[in-house]
């Protein structure tokens, strides 16, 4: 009977919403804050509790997962969706840096780089974190910087680390040596066995707290001076990025070979943007535009749209062979048309998002065996438009182009032998191996707000994580995204480096829609994976009826076949390898077998959800379903 039950939930065809899951859903009625450290949960809730909107919270929130160094610091990068209730609009914040400008593919050339580097000074584009912030709590939040700031702060003042940041400063402690503001910062036992501090030990970061202090400084002075709430959170806006905080940063960075200028700060700023957006069966979905990965996932829902998907059951082969199929177009698209729209070329969003465009990508899907050489398709003609790109693009990927033809990287990275389990003739070394996943999944963290006048927040801050080079006496920690930029436009004519332009990253919120009424907020961390398991875990709540909860712990799967976004300095580092994908160790032997027949290449980990955070909008019972995957550090709090 327990076999049975296995093989009904395996092929999707029943509610599976009894199923117990690891970690028990949360449910609110008031609000309800999730993210990737408990203390960082607790701080959204210490906001809501004072009376604070979703919005102030997940201020609240970002503020202390970037002092925890949640994989982010404040010089990171900030990216969110937020649905008004007031205006029953739902608009996006790019909070992104840019490139210094004497950010030049020439400069970087010049020192050897095929792509920007991973770490350090040179890494880094202008800090987006504290403006984003203060942008979002300045319009749509309801409390002052101070009270926003006050758990961070307190964090900042001494807070016991916990063991995964503590090992990760002392497993990249050769790096940090590299930087003496860092060093200064992270070595708490410096010449001891463990230089690092250990877990539970009270974490004090004086000069990041000095920084946050001024910045309320600044608010408090304008306050007194008059102004209104939102002129004086500008005004603390304006000591970071123009003043004081800002000499000293540049000052930092300068110091340690970095390009960001005083310019470069004050001509940075936020921007609030209209979100891209596809209807899926009813549901309306939102992402961020083309400077993030975010229309991968639209993309792929039009696909899939032409598709029964629910006939081919939960995690069947033919399920997930539909599913990477789907992602390697997606990918495709996004590794050769995403990039900056401030900058020209002009990406052809209005055709990779059309309809008709995906029917076309529909009908090309191999039911047989991986397409290997999966190409960019061309977008163009339903834009009305002639591909400017076409002699490159068959240049690249062969006569076949945009069909099925041969590549030189099919060539360089297909597996010799298909049908063996592991690592075929390209295979990489355990410890290249591991190296090439940290990259894959190279995290960020994600942040998930809501309450009862309709709010809703999505974000899904990064950069600055460690091994970080903090700038001067600042505790701030650099962005490394300068690495998502290429530096030759036969890889990404849309993507390549200039003076002021942002690179297209992998940081991706998301927002859907339904009758009018929001139905699901969801993001995950893990670099080049996050729509990948964005997409699964949509549809596990769409097309096979989970609970939020069951989704973000359901098994999924990786591909490899795409361009790496992070990490890495030669062309090969980041190549796409076709065919590889992970697998959760749970898969049924006779799945195994067909997908290797296939042309796969298997690997496999034990836990493969995410991990997901989300928010499940019950309009039936007016209440908060969230759910948060059973592993990391994730956690929620909800009322």
């Amino acid at each position: 009977m327990k076999q049975l039950l296995i093989i009904f939930m395996l092929m999707g065809f029943a509610h599976v919403s009894a199923q117990q899951t690891e970690k028990p859903p949360l449910h609110g009625k008031h609000w309800m804050a999730i993210t990737g450290k408990p203390l960082g949960a607790e701080s959204g809730a210490q906001i809501f509790q004072q009376g604070g909107n979703a919005v102030d919270a997940a201020c609240a929130m970002l503020a202390s997962m970037c002092t925890q160094w949640a994989v982010l610091s404040w010089g990171g990068e900030t990216q969110a969706i937020i649905y008004n209730p007031k205006a029953k609009k739902i608009i996006s914040i790019d909070a992104l840096g840019f490139a210094p400008g004497a950010a030049t593919v020439a400069y970087y050339k010049s020192r050897g780089y095929y792509f920007p580097p991973e770490y350090g000074p040179l890494a880094a584009v202008t800090p987006g974190t504290p403006g984003g912030l203060c942008y979002m709590l300045a319009e749509y939040g309801t409390m002052s910087l101070k009270q926003v700031l006050a758990p961070a702060m307190q964090l900042a003042a001494g807070y016991p680390i916990e063991a995964m940041a503590a090992n990760n400063i002392q497993k990249n402690l050769s790096w940090i040596k590299q930087w003496p503001y860092s060093s200064k910062v992270f070595i708490t036992h410096p010449g001891e066995k463990r230089e690092a501090p250990e877990p539970g030990e009270i974490f004090v970061q004086k000069d990041l707290l000095a920084t946050l202090t001024k910045m309320v400084e600044a608010e408090d002075q304008a306050l007194k001076q008059k102004k209104s709430r939102k002129e004086a959170i500008y005004a603390a806006y304006d000591r970071f990025y123009k003043g004081d905080i800002a000499r000293e940063f540049v000052r930092g960075c300068q110091e340690q070979g970095g390009l960001i200028s005083m310019e470069d700060l004050a001509r940075w700023k936020p921007l609030e943007e209209e979100p891209l957006h596809v209807n899926y069966k009813g549901i309306e979905v939102y992402k961020l535009q083309q400077w993030s990965q975010g229309p991968v996932l639209l993309q792929s829902l039009n696909i899939l749209e032409n598709i029964d998907l629910r006939s081919m059951g939960y995690n069947s082969t033919r399920y997930i062979h539909t599913l990477y199929q789907t992602l390697n177009m997606a990918f495709a698209d996004r590794d050769f048309y995403y990039g900056d729209p401030y900058f020209l070329p002009k990406e052809p969003m209005q055709g990779l998002l059309n309809k008709e465009y995906a029917q076309q990508r529909a009908r090309s899907i191999r039911y047989d065996r991986n397409d290997s050489s999966c190409a960019p398709g061309d977008p163009y003609p339903f834009e009305g438009k002639i591909n400017p790109y076409a002699g490159l693009l068959k240049t690249r990927f062969g006569s076949g182009w945009p069909g099925s033809g041969e590549t030189a990287l099919h060539a360089v990275h297909t597996n010799s032998n298909p049908n063996k389990e592991g690592f075929g003739h390209s295979a990489l070394s355990p410890k290249e191996e591991a190296i090439y996943q940290d990259r894959l999944w190279r995290g960020t963290t994600s942040i998930e707000t809501c309450d009862s006048a309709g709010w809703v927040v999505s974000v899904t801050p990064s950069g600055g994580w460690l091994p970080a080079c903090i700038a001067g006496n600042t505790g701030v920690g650099m962005s490394q995204r300068m690495q998502s930029f290429v530096l030759d436009s036969a890889l990404n004519p849309f993507n390549v480096l200039e003076p002021y332009k942002k690179p297209r990253v992998t940081l991706t919120p998301t927002l859907a829609m339904k009758e009018g009424k929001p139905f699901l907020s969801f993001a995950v961390q893990g670099g080049d994976t996050q729509d990948q398991n964005l997409l699964q875990f949509f549809l596990d709540m769409v097309e096979f009826h989970m609970t939020v909860q069951e989704a973000a712990e359901a098994a999924h799967f990786n591909t490899d076949q795409l361009w790496l976004s992070l990490g890495g300095d030669k062309k090969e580092d980041r190549a796409p390898r076709p065919g590889y994908i992970l697998l959760n160790s749970q898969t049924a032997s006779w799945t195994r077998k067909e997908l290797k027949e296939m042309g796969y290449t298997l690997r496999f980990a034990d836990r493969t959800s995410g991990p997901v955070n989300a928010i499940y909008y019950d309009w039936k019972h007016g209440s908060f379903w969230g759910g948060s995957s059973n592993y990391g550090e994730d956690y929620g709090i909800g009322w």
